[in-house]
């Protein structure tokens, strides 16, 4: 599933701006069907009548779309589960135009290997950008989640099962050489900055994180063009 609305308070749209003739969410889209790990892909946007425009780009990427409540994301996404079942959700969001293919279905090939676990995710221990990271969660826990969760974990999705390793079976995976400290999220001006530059050079392409790290490793100034943006709390929606 990939979470998707137009009403981003530091950048409003960014989930439709163009990046070399494709949306950031049809980016997002592709590089998650390119995974090769999916039997299904659903795009969860809100009843907000301004994601109207998410679900008619749903219509021309051809990906079903749910729609749901605009703060609980969590029942977003449990409708959305209702509507296409499925043992497990991979849970992507569209301000990543970078994800990486080949690291989905890494995570998918461990949390395949792992029997009974609840959640896998890349962000546990954090070794990649923000912007690449992956994670999956059974059914059921995120049925669970669904009876469970309050306040902020409802709108952060999975929160309140990586926060509550005691009650759920929680896996984290990372990636050597660790490269958290590079920012290839979709959040503010600086990193529309940042992406424009990676696509403009790399053209309309899903590229791997090892090539994508050793070009910005040549190019500071581009790392620095959002190195002081603050990521937002858990407890901020």
């Amino acid at each position: 599933m990939v979470q998707a609305r137009m009403g981003s308070s530091r950048l409003p749209g960014k989930v439709l701006r163009p990046l070399a003739g494709r949306s950031v969410l049809g980016r997002v889209v592709r590089a998650a069907r390119d995974s090769g790990v999916l039997a299904d892909l659903v795009v969860a946007t809100s009843v907000d009548p301004v994601d109207d425009a998410v679900v008619t780009e749903c219509g021309r990427l051809d990906v079903p779309v749910h729609r749901g409540p605009v703060d609980d994301v969590l029942s977003r996404f449990v409708g959305a589960l209702d509507a296409h079942p499925g043992d497990a959700v991979m849970r992507f969001t569209a301000d990543c135009p970078l994800l990486d293919p080949e690291i989905v279905s890494l995570v998918a090939a461990v949390y395949r290997a792992v029997p009974g676990l609840d959640y896998a995710s890349t962000s546990i221990a954090r070794t990649l950008p923000r912007g690449l990271d992956v994670e999956i969660i059974r059914a059921d826990a995120l049925r669970t989640l669904d009876r469970l969760a309050t306040d902020h974990h409802r709108v952060h999705v999975t929160s309140y099962a990586y926060t509550r390793p005691e009650l759920f079976r929680v896996l984290g995976v990372t990636l050597a050489p660790d490269r958290s400290g590079l920012r290839l999220t979709l959040d503010t001006d600086q990193d529309w900055a940042l992406v424009s530059a990676v696509v403009d050079h790399f053209g309309d392409v899903s590229v791997p994180l090892a090539k994508l790290a050793d070009w910005l490793d040549g190019r500071p100034d581009l790392r620095t063009l959002n190195s002081s943006v603050r990521q937002k709390r858990l407890e901020e929606s």
